[in-house]
């Protein structure tokens, strides 16, 4: 019976940007638990890569070229998916950039960027796969938000625009959706040890020391931890959660202060 509750047999899953780090890690417990994985990105040679990758864990990944921020291609890459694995069950809204840039040096056309990118594009990719979930009375939405959904750092005010914006679509989107049995909800990973973040977890980097001092559990968080959060809320075992944003950090959200030194981190 608890088995069932995470089985995903028989499940078409879309992670958007899943070639690598998070995404990645998403894509693969999503397949390892029965999903049919499909994968897009902007480079066909990172989507050769990551089908490797996705091959060492016995997953068969779907792949193809898309740009997020595009309705036209969304809708084509979308269609494709349907006619050759099937409509998809369970959306994972997962491409996203980051700029770091204080507000004062950020030109008003990266400022979009990155909101078309967090913000619009998993609006567009949602309202491509919604109306097949809800005929079919059933379907999952995880949006990647973030710390930042809640809270601003230095120089990063275009992706926490973005990402609180995020968090507050997921709201909405459960509003509207909800009632035809679709589950619309968010994941706010915390600082996750990936390939982006070795550099400042190696020796004595100061934000290592933040990460680390801040964080309740004592260490970086692994991309494993953000799939089994996301296995939770694509399964039947969160049927009954909606509107919810699930961090995955450690506690640092419940310990998160200023202290003096540490704003320009």
């Amino acid at each position: 019976m608890i088995n069932e509750l995470f089985d995903l047999k028989g499940k078409v899953a879309l992670i958007t940007g899943g070639t690598h780090g998070i995404g990645m890690a998403i894509g693969k417990v999503l397949g390892q638990a029965g999903a049919k994985v499909c994968v897009n990105d902007l480079s066909k040679e990172r989507l050769e890569t990551c089908k490797a990758e996705y091959a060492k864990d016995g997953i068969d990944v779907y792949t193809l070229v898309f740009d997020v921020t595009k309705e036209e291609e969304v809708d084509k890459g979308i269609s494709q998916i349907e006619k050759e694995v099937g409509s998809v069950d369970i959306l994972v809204n997962n491409a996203g950039i980051i700029k770091r840039i204080p507000i004062l040096d950020m030109p008003m056309d990266t400022f979009r960027q990155v909101i078309d990118v967090d913000l619009v594009a998993p609006l567009i990719v949602a309202k491509r796969v919604a109306p097949k979930m809800i005929e079919k009375r059933s379907g999952k939405i995880i949006n990647m938000c973030s710390m930042m959904s809640v809270y601003g750092r230095n120089s990063v005010s275009a992706y926490a625009a973005a990402k609180g914006g995020l968090k507050l679509l997921t709201s909405n989107m459960t509003c509207e959706w909800a009632k035809y049995n679709l589950q619309i909800n968010g994941i706010g990973p915390g600082y996750i040890a990936t390939s982006q973040t070795a550099e400042i977890r190696e020796g004595n980097h100061p934000f290592n020391d933040l990460v680390m001092t801040r964080t309740p559990a004592g260490r970086w968080g692994e991309p494993e931890d953000v799939g089994n959060a996301a296995l939770f809320l694509a399964s039947k075992a969160s049927d009954f959660v909606n509107g919810h944003v699930l961090y995955v950090d450690g506690g640092i959200l419940a310990n998160f202060g200023y202290v003096k030194g540490e704003n320009d981190l």
